[in-house]
C-alpha cells in the first residue's frame, strides 16, 4: 500500500514541472536553443497527456525531472558563452 501511494503523482506536480521547463527554457540567451527547449517541453507533455497508469505516470514524471535537470545545467553552460550577435529572429523583436 505504501508503494502505491509513493507512485502517485498529482496534476499539480506535473503542471509545476511544466512551468519549470518553460522558465528554464526562457533562461537560454540563444533564440534557437530557447525555442527548441520550449517546443520540446510542450511536445513531451503532449505525448504523455493520456497516460493513466500510476507506474507510467511516475516513470514519465521521473524522466521529466531528469530532463529538467539537464536543461538547467545546459542553461548555465550556455550563459557562460553568450553570443554578442543576436539571431535574425531576435533583431525584429528587440
Amino acid at each position: 500500500m505504501l508503494l502505491s501511494l509513493s507512485l502517485m503523482v498529482s496534476r499539480g506536480e506535473f503542471l509545476s514541472l511544466f512551468g519549470s521547463f518553460l522558465r528554464t527554457a526562457a533562461k537560454f540567451s540563444d533564440y534557437n536553443v530557447r525555442e527548441y527547449t520550449r517546443r520540446r517541453a510542450i511536445d513531451g507533455f503532449r505525448e504523455n497527456r493520456l497516460l493513466s497508469d500510476p507506474n507510467s505516470l511516475a516513470s514519465a514524471f521521473a524522466d521529466g525531472e531528469a530532463q529538467l535537470e539537464v536543461a538547467k545545467r545546459q542553461a548555465v553552460v550556455y550563459s557562460l558563452y553568450v553570443s554578442k550577435v543576436k539571431s535574425i529572429m531576435e533583431i525584429g523583436t528587440a
